[in-house]
């Protein structure tokens, strides 16, 4: 799909992060764009910023994981500019708390916003796109086909690259004009590790982090720092988006470390827990700092 003056982008997750870098890439191409968040103070600003740089702009405050609220965005982008040309899933949480003995609370927190979101935008927007044509960019992660990060977020992002996969198959054997691609980065210099600010108060109190969380976070932290930009990611979208491709990666060592993955599945053997994840200390370094917290 051409990205031209006249199509209309909605972004959820587009206050900051890789949202604001896909809003922002899509206005300089011309494009209106529908900005969704969940933070307003923070969505408003991002709205304004699209807009100074020329294009037309709505904000709509969106908790994604709402059913109705999507369906609500949906309309409002249809209201204002008559049509939705391209949707990025994007908005997207982790937890640190304990995915085993903690409360289930956090499950439903990242579920509900990383998977049940892609969902909800899927559904919400593919009717309007049916007869018009249209692209889906759902954002997943390396962690969809790696799992070792956090079990909810592994879950969620596998889950996002599965529910892809299948729309790209269901459109193509349809015949029917609606693209699709899904974003597995790596790293990204963005402040996922601070989701925790948008923790839904009926949800409860905020579950603690698991023991050891702090050390692993550290080190992610670390690794963010040092990570491509989201503009970057942006960049990579585009051109996916305009030379109708599924797969976007940011980075060859984390397809790698995917592909060491099948390997050993098609070898029947365990998983491998010495895995190095770029970016991070080794695997047995991290290990031992873990271990020091007990003794």
């Amino acid at each position: 799909m051409e990205l031209t003056a006249g199509k209309v982008a909605v972004v959820t997750g587009a206050a900051s992060g890789i949202g604001f870098a896909l809003a922002s890439r899509f206005a300089r191409a011309g494009l209106d764009v529908v900005l969704a968040d969940i933070e307003q103070s923070a969505l408003a600003e991002a709205s304004q910023k699209i807009a100074d740089m020329g294009a037309r702009t709505l904000a709509v405050a969106t908790d994604v994981s709402d059913e109705a609220a999507v369906q609500a965005l949906a309309a409002a982008a249809i209201e204002r500019f008559g049509a939705v040309h391209l949707v990025c899933n994007n908005a997207g949480v982790e937890s640190d708390a304990d995915p085993w003995l903690g409360p289930i609370s956090a499950w439903k927190w990242v579920l509900g916003v990383n998977l049940w979101g892609v969902i909800h935008g899927i559904r919400a927007f593919l009717p309007h796109m049916l007869g018009q044509g249209g692209h889906f960019v759902n954002t997943a992660s390396i962690a969809g086909l790696y799992p070792g990060f956090a079990p909810s977020y592994d879950a969620s992002k596998h889950a996002v690259v599965a529910i892809s996969e299948d729309l790209y198959n269901s459109m193509s054997l349809a015949g029917l004009p609606v693209g699709v691609s899904v974003v597995c980065p790596g790293w990204v210099r963005t402040n996922i590790m601070d989701a925790s600010r948008n923790w839904p108060a009926s949800l409860g109190d905020q579950p603690p982090p698991s023991f050891g969380a702090e050390v692993v976070s550290k080190h992610v932290r670390h690794a963010i720092d040092e990570a491509i930009l989201p503009a970057d990611v942006a960049d990579l979208v585009a051109d996916a988006v305009t030379e109708g491709r599924f797969w976007v990666f940011t980075e060859q060592p984390f397809v790698d470390l995917a592909i060491r993955r099948w390997h050993t599945i098609a070898e029947r053997a365990n998983p491998d827990r010495n895995v190095d994840v770029p970016g991070m200390p080794p695997a047995e370094q991290l290990r031992e700092e873990v271990m020091r917290l007990i003794g």
